[in-house]
């Protein structure tokens, strides 16, 4: 896998990646920043959860699960100084379907956590990682 990031202005950066997408970052303003895109670290916590919700929805879908939505939602924390890596995270699954089995979503969250998700495994290194989840039943 091959990306390139290049230098705009400020702390303003460009993201592209071999799959010919682009992702504008920038820091805060009190960091010299224009707020024009997502911090690097708030990447970096987005890929790990666009990461885990792609393993839980295919796990989910092949295993014949009425899956209308998933979303992922999470928070996190970071050491007080540098380098400030993640030191928890809590992922929070919201799954919505028609008759979704509970030990099916578990089983997925569980799956994607030690086997699949490479950027939470990665990132599971420094942080404790946790999650939790809840099934929303859709009607007609």
């Amino acid at each position: 896998m091959k990306a390139r990031v290049k230098w705009v202005e400020g702390v303003t950066f460009l993201g592209e990646t071999e799959s010919s997408h682009a992702i504008v970052m920038d820091g805060a303003p009190e960091g010299g920043g224009r707020n024009l895109g997502p911090r690097p670290m708030e990447t970096l916590l987005v890929g790990a959860g666009g990461c885990t919700a792609y393993d839980v929805v295919t796990i989910l879908r092949r295993g014949r699960q009425d899956v209308a939505d998933v979303v992922v939602e999470m928070d996190a924390e970071r050491a007080p100084s540098d380098p400030k890596v993640f030191t928890r995270i809590h992922l929070h699954f919201v799954i919505k379907g028609r008759g979704v089995r509970n030990d099916a979503v578990a089983r997925a969250i569980e799956l994607s956590a030690t086997k699949y998700c490479s950027a939470s495994i990665m990132l599971g290194q420094t942080a404790e990682i946790t999650h939790d989840f809840e099934i929303v039943e859709l009607t007609a």
